[in-house]
Parts: structure tokens; sequence; C-alpha cells
């Protein structure tokens, strides 16, 4: 049986980021083609998780995507508040990829 690791000690890079005033992307993005697999054939990660992390419904999640040729997992969603709009606390979305961190993956 696979043990379970935190996403964060897999993939190279967990990042979130402005994608306009209305949007943002999360991007996961692995160190090679072998760990990517590996992940994308657990099936772990899905729209549906994402949209959870986020406390969305999935059909807000206005992109899901296996990037093959990046070895990347990306996801696009609204943004909780328009971007510079009053109440608005990450005006780059910089610091959103944080409950991507600990999805657990098994792992061997």
């Amino acid at each position: 049986m696979a043990k379970m690791v935190p996403l964060k000690d897999i993939a190279k890079v967990i990042r979130s980021k402005n994608a306009g005033p209305f949007e943002m992307t999360l991007d996961i993005i692995f160190k090679n083609k072998e760990d990517y697999e590996k992940v994308k054939a657990s099936g772990v990660i899905t729209k549906e998780l994402i949209a959870g992390l986020y406390n969305l419904p999935a059909e807000k999640v206005l992109a899901f995507v296996y990037f093959d040729a990046a070895n990347a997992i990306k996801a696009t969603l609204p943004r909780q508040r328009p971007q510079g709009s009053i109440g608005e606390t990450d005006m780059h979305a910089a610091q959103q990829h944080v409950p991507l961190m600990n999805i657990m993956v098994p792992w061997e």
C-alpha cells in the first residue's frame, strides 16, 4: 500500500497568481514527467477537489487542465472580490495557493 505524502513534498512549484481583475490561476508544476504522471494517475487532484478547497461549487471553477507539455496542473477560479476593490486583501492573488500544499497524494 502506498503511503500518503503532502503535495508540497512532491511538486516543484505550487503557486497562485493574478489572472485579471476577476480571476486567479493556480499552478502545480512538477520537476519531471514521472512525478507529474504519478500524481495525475492517482486521480486525487480534480476540479471537484479544487472547488472544495476554495469553497466553490465545481461549476464555478472556470478551467481545470492537466497540462502535459509543462508537467503541470492548472486551475482558474473567480476571485472572491474584484482586484483592488474595497475589502480585497491579496491584490496579486499570490497568497491563495496555500490550500493546495497539503493535498495528500499516494506515493511509493
